[in-house]
């Protein structure tokens, strides 16, 4: 006697599954080819969505697509080891229609994942490894920690200014100096309760700079480093460019090899000039709001620097300054910086200045 195999097999068939992700549970959207197949929700776990998969649809290529975020890439690092044709968008480049922006759940927004991801709309984001993530991590916890110190010295010049408190004419607030921080450690109030306030808030600072300082020595430590020694070296050869500015660049970029020529590299950074048009009305909007926040505030402070002790970038800023106010011309000057960059990358060669004359 035969047996029967009653199974369902999709063996070369498309699954696609859109996927919104969440601290306690996930929604599920399924698309068998380009039709609509199940909605549901599951366990924040990528085991627990391949199981499913494997079990409603043995045999199939299955993909999938989640929204970067909060959860960073894990999520897909764990479904392309468990066979999965992973990828992960810009929430801000999935297509949406009106009633899904005035309906928003997280039912819908998996829905329109995988409809997006069964029809072919989606664009990936470039996914580092785990240790370039990590690099960057370390680069970027920097940063929060400077702009946690901003707002701290904020804070302690207001309070001063809150109950009067004027610095001797002897001391310079300039740039924080151990002179001046001496001079704010033997400030008193009134009251006690004040003294502790300020005191405390002053704690803070001097926390923050000695983590500053650390994070700063790690930071240089990496950058010497066999993956990054060379490039590093390379970047510092460009004027205006730092070990601290240079291995920012490199961490955030990764490798050029994703962008297909400066044009593209800058739409990245955000050097690119944002633009309304209908008809005949054009309208110029600026600077693009999308952009890689780091990378273009780092590049335009090193730009300041770089078109003083390069003849070259001093020219042409002194050109554009000409047409249009400094805040812009130095944008501009920040992408020849860009550009020497990428060619001192690109063509393994250390920068001369004052040669490369065309960004």
């Amino acid at each position: 006697m035969h047996s029967e195999c009653t199974q369902v097999q999709f063996t070369g068939q498309h699954v696609h599954v859109g996927i919104d992700v969440a601290k306690r549970s996930w929604k599920a959207c399924v698309f068998l080819g380009q039709a609509f197949h199940k909605q549901f929700a599951q366990p924040p776990d990528p085991k627990a969505l391949v199981h499913y998969l494997h079990k409603n649809f043995p045999g199939a290529v299955y993909h999938s697509v989640y929204e970067a975020g909060y959860f960073g890439f894990w999520i897909h690092e764990a479904l392309v080891e468990l066979g999965v044709d992973s990828i992960v968008i810009n929430p801000a480049d999935v297509p949406t229609t009106d009633k899904e922006r005035r309906t928003k759940t997280d039912r819908v927004d998996a829905a329109k994942l995988g409809r997006s991801l069964a029809n072919g709309e989606l664009h990936p984001l470039y996914v580092p490894e785990r240790s370039a993530l990590e690099d960057r991590t370390l680069v970027r916890m920097r940063m929060t920690f400077v702009r946690k110190q901003t707002r701290c010295k904020n804070q302690l010049k207001a309070l001063l200014q809150y109950y009067g408190v004027k610095k001797s004419d002897d001391v310079s607030d300039r740039y924080w100096s151990r002179a001046y921080l001496r001079w704010l450690e033997s400030i008193t109030f009134k009251e006690e309760s004040g003294t502790i306030a300020f005191k405390a808030l002053l704690n803070e600072l001097l926390t923050l700079r000695t983590t500053i300082a650390d994070l700063t020595r790690r930071i240089r430590l990496l950058a010497h480093e066999a993956r990054y020694r060379s490039q590093v070296e390379l970047l510092c050869s460009v004027p205006g460019i730092s070990v601290l500015s240079a291995i920012i660049f490199l961490t955030e970029v990764v490798s050029l090899d994703r962008f297909k020529n400066l044009d593209r590299l800058a739409c990245f950074v955000g050097l690119v000039p944002g633009e309304k048009s209908s008809g005949d009305t054009e309208q110029d909007t600026g600077l693009t709001p999308r952009r890689n926040r780091a990378l273009r505030y780092i590049l335009i402070e090193c730009a300041w620097i770089a078109q003083r002790e390069d003849p070259a970038l001093l020219k042409a800023f002194t050109e554009y300054c000409l047409r249009m106010p400094k805040s812009v011309a130095i944008v501009h000057v920040a992408r020849k910086l860009l550009s020497r960059m990428r060619f001192v990358l690109k063509n393994n060669q250390p920068y001369v200045t004052g040669v490369l004359k065309n960004g």
